[in-house]
């Protein structure tokens, strides 16, 4: 099928896969699936990907390639993002990715990397506008507020919830003092920001933080992308989830169905940059969706677009 294209994305915690069909002006989604790689492992430390985060990356991506050659897809796009932009051995990475998929990898700017997930969480989108799309990753954190006329502001924090849980947290369950520590880190760039916050009228959140959020407050016998798909939470149902991944232990956590064992450790340092994002805004509930970059990675391709 000539419109059929394959979008992957590879962050700093996951790598994901989307192959879809433009049909009728629309995307329509024929495969999605993801693999927590912890491509970030140390990287904050070290400046340099570790071997065994490079193994399991280059895992999924022949996994990733067998699916896209069985599906018969015209078209493929990789974009990485945080993690790869400043690391010393980024060329083993595209090497590798290029010998099983057979595309380069892009290491895309935070612009970009806001502009392909306000794309992806908007498109067909009827809530009040201005959007703020806040895309929470292992790396970083990207804001971006726009409507259907365009972007208004876009801006990459460096907070992740990887990020932030290896430069801080190492007790179990968190300290105190660590998680005030973490805080503190959002606190200071969500004060230094250069998108106009209080502009927002609708809060979009996307990414594997903000689904794992809504899928605890939820209450969810196990992850089910439907339910959580434009799921809306209040910021108390936000607060009080945080409270819960940020307090309990390890154990706690891992007996929870919805949460993937892959963010089990993270998720708490993750859920703290989106309570902490809500406290900013003027707004009293938000709205998590599960289309994201990956979804404006499609479009960019079915679209002809960069």
């Amino acid at each position: 099928m000539s419109d059929r294209v394959a979008a992957v994305d590879c962050g700093t915690n996951s790598i994901r896969l989307l192959i879809a069909d433009l049909v009728d002006g629309q995307l329509v989604e024929v495969d999605r699936r993801m693999t927590i790689v912890r491509l970030g492992q140390g990287v904050d430390a070290t400046g340099a990907f570790a071997p065994e985060a490079l193994t399991r990356v280059f895992t999924a991506c022949s996994d990733f390639a067998s699916v896209i050659r069985s599906r018969g897809v015209s078209r493929i796009r990789f974009v990485a993002t945080s993690a790869a932009r400043d690391v010393s051995n980024r060329d083993a990475f595209f090497a590798g990715v290029e010998e099983r998929l057979g595309v380069r990898p892009e290491i895309i700017t935070g612009r970009e990397e806001a502009e392909l997930s306000f794309r992806g969480a908007t498109t067909s989108l009827d809530l009040p506008a201005p959007y703020l799309v806040a895309d929470i990753g292992g790396g970083s954190t990207e804001l971006v507020l726009g409507s259907a006329d365009g972007l208004i502001a876009a801006q990459s924090l460096d907070i992740g919830s990887v990020r932030l849980t290896e430069r801080h947290v190492t007790t179990d369950p968190t300290s105190d003092a660590e998680l005030a520590a973490v805080v503190e880190d959002i606190d200071a760039l969500l004060d230094s920001t250069t998108v106009p916050l209080a502009d927002t009228r609708t809060l979009i959140a996307v990414a594997g933080t903000a689904t794992t959020v809504a899928a605890v407050a939820l209450g969810l016998p196990e992850y089910d992308r439907n339910a959580v798909h434009h799921a809306y939470l209040t910021t108390a149902d936000v607060g009080r989830t945080t409270a819960w991944l940020t307090t309990s232990t390890r154990a706690e956590r891992s007996a929870v169905p919805s949460i993937h064992p892959g963010r089990v450790d993270v998720i708490g340092a993750g859920a703290l940059i989106l309570q902490r994002l809500t406290d900013q805004l003027p707004i009293d509930a938000l709205t998590v969706s599960e289309h994201d970059i990956l979804d404006g990675v499609a479009w960019s391709l079915v679209r002809g677009e960069p």
